[in-house]
């Protein structure tokens, strides 16, 4: 419906990235001079047509392949973005590799950022460093690490050294298979991250409602919309006229979602409500308290209900791929 408020996931062609993680499909790759110049156009078409939509409230989330705020054009992009009035929330997922001088020309209270360290990439006091810049201009965000056990240690000493209101959320490694993880390791990742088991197991949803599709639409650079990153119909292309008639509720077509950025917009999970303004870049106000809120019937029990169902019912199907 035209003006209603919208949250837009944003991928472009972009796929390349200054990190050579293992457990990526993207590290270190190198895009090519023609792919760059693209995704710098695509991009720019994209903040175009995001000033222009001052009828309804836009919430928006980069979601590259690669490292995107290693661009110029990127770091302009969320800049110029921050500070539409319409646009509650510009944020994007990073490694945090970036020289952090052109915050100054953003909004702090609309500019956020899913932070991701990927340890053997760059020293944990460097990562730290940029966290502290965050802080002291003000910016939401949010710090997470895949949960290889080689990770471990990195966790612990990021929980102790971050400040305790920051969310660190654990990405469950899936590519050993279910066994991976031992009663005493999923104690430890659960002590850190509550709501690590739904990650780790996903849930079941297919013909559950979800707000993808509705009131959050992936789009890649191209404008073509779909529901989300994992579901590959397509149901528009945002630069249509009547692009907004084909917004409407969807029932999740998939057997199980294992994404965050897919099932934290299922409304029976509660995550809009959990998360509150930080859903986009994944940020817990207080997460503590917010977790602990409202026991079995908060929030947080309801997505721990959602992760024991399908765990009991689907473990080795829910342990595959490391997820968003």
């Amino acid at each position: 419906m035209a003006g209603a408020p919208l949250d837009i996931l944003y991928r472009g062609p972009l796929a390349s990235c200054n990190y050579a993680c293992p457990y990526c499909p993207f590290a270190k790759r190198r895009d090519s001079r023609e792919t760059l110049r693209r995704d710098a156009e695509q991009l720019a078409r994209f903040v175009d047509w995001a000033g222009g939509q001052t009828q309804r409230s836009l919430g928006i989330l980069f979601t590259p392949w690669g490292e995107a705020l290693i661009r110029p054009a990127y770091r302009s992009a969320m800049a110029a973005l921050s500070r539409m009035p319409h646009v509650r929330r510009v944020a994007a997922q990073t490694n945090l590799s970036w020289p952090t001088g052109w915050l100054d020309g953003c909004d702090p209270e609309r500019v956020a950022f899913w932070c991701t360290f990927h340890p053997g990439e760059t020293p944990l006091d460097r990562f730290l460093g940029r966290c502290a810049e965050l802080d002291a201009r003000g910016i939401s965000y949010s710090v997470g690490i895949v949960g290889k056990r080689e990770h471990f240690d990195a966790l612990a000493a990021l929980r102790q050294r971050l400040r305790p209101e920051i969310y660190l959320w654990v990405n469950a490694y899936r590519d050993e298979g279910a066994t991976y993880y031992g009663p005493d390791e999923l104690a430890l990742l659960r002590a850190v991250d509550p709501l690590f088991d739904l990650n780790r197991t996903g849930i079941r949803s297919r013909g559950r409602a979800c707000a993808t599709g509705e009131s959050v639409v992936s789009v890649d650079g191209d404008g073509e919309v779909r529901r989300c990153h994992v579901v590959p119909a397509r149901i528009g292309n945002l630069y249509d006229p009547d692009f907004d008639a084909a917004l409407k509720p969807r029932p999740c077509p998939l057997a199980q979602c294992r994404c965050h950025i897919g099932y934290a917009h299922m409304p029976h999970l509660g995550f809009r409500e959990l998360f509150g303004p930080g859903l986009l870049e994944r940020a817990l106000p207080h997460p503590a308290a917010t977790l602990n809120a409202g026991g079995a019937t908060g929030p947080a029990g309801r997505a721990r209900r959602s992760s024991s169902a399908t765990q009991s019912a689907t473990p080795s199907a829910a342990m595959r791929s490391t997820p968003s």
